[in-house]
């Protein structure tokens, strides 16, 4: 067991600002995390996951306008309960502005989670800024990310808390949907409608490439394990030979028709594969997904 105190990084921030991401990068450089933790459980969390040996020695909470409202103005009271437990909490909130919000919802097409009130989107977004105001109020970094691809916000994150400093090239492997459009940022695409596809399955469709079953669906097919050869040799031969100086992170991604199954599947199986070949940083995003 680790002699030094649990690290507890709470983030929180605007709805469409990077939080999953953010919670992404933290799981994968090892914190336990919990996203929509009820802000007022958060000490009983605390207490039960670090009270027995072997507990995790970092930690990372996602609490935002999901929360009753009336829970988020204790959230002060709340943190020095976590620390009277012998934690430093350190609470890291994400913000955007309006203007890329609205974009942002515009290209996904998803759901505000205040719509349930009937507002329209900008009036939502006006409310939750009101409702989070005291978290950002005393939050101990405010984080921008209205000009951040989620490379950028994944190092920003990497760097305001010093969690490494390993500046070699990180890779992300990012499923889409072509219907919604080709990730702007993508260095390298790879069209997956060409495999068979899980979604006729009806037992299958309500799962994603992340699920057992699907997998399994999918590497019993002969043109699925050809694909993945061609592909793994392809990126095995060639990423190594981006790394440089002047060059920090490379997307890789995969397209499918609903971004669901098939792009899922192999964007983990590809972060699998470089993990295991110690690559380093290695992360995966899945846009109709996340």
């Amino acid at each position: 067991m680790s002699t030094q105190p649990p690290s507890l990084i709470i983030v929180s921030g605007m709805s469409g600002s990077g939080k999953s991401v953010a919670l992404n990068t933290l799981e994968d450089l090892g914190f336990y995390c919990v996203d929509n933790l009820p802000a007022e459980l958060l000490p009983d969390f605390v207490r039960n996951v670090t009270r027995d040996d072997g507990a995790p020695d970092k930690l990372a909470v996602g609490i935002d306008v999901r929360n009753r409202h009336s829970d988020l103005s204790n959230i002060p009271e709340w943190l020095s309960a976590v620390g009277a437990l012998g934690l430093d909490p350190r609470l890291v909130f994400f913000d955007t502005t309006d203007a890329i919000l609205l974009k942002r919802y515009a290209d996904t097409r998803r759901r505000h989670p205040l719509s349930h009130l009937g507002l329209a989107l900008a009036d939502a977004i006006s409310l939750e800024r009101q409702v989070l105001k005291p978290l950002r109020q005393i939050a101990d970094a405010v984080i921008d990310t209205s000009n951040l691809n989620v490379h950028q916000l994944r190092r920003q994150v990497i760097t305001q808390f010093g969690l490494t400093t390993d500046d070699s090239l990180s890779l992300l492997f990012e499923s889409f949907a072509y219907r919604r459009g080709v990730p702007p940022d993508a260095d390298f695409v790879f069209d997956a409608r060409v495999l068979p596809n899980p979604h006729w399955d009806p037992q299958l469709r309500p799962l994603s490439g992340r699920d057992q079953p699907v997998r399994e669906f999918l590497e019993t097919q002969d043109d699925v394990r050809a694909y993945v050869a061609q592909v793994e040799q392809f990126l095995d031969s060639w990423l190594p030979r981006l790394r440089s100086d002047t060059r920090s992170y490379v997307t890789v991604a995969f397209g499918c028709t609903g971004g669901r199954h098939r792009s899922v599947y192999l964007a983990e199986r590809m972060a699998e594969h470089f993990r295991a070949h110690d690559w380093g940083e290695v992360a995966v995003f899945h846009r109709e997904l996340d």
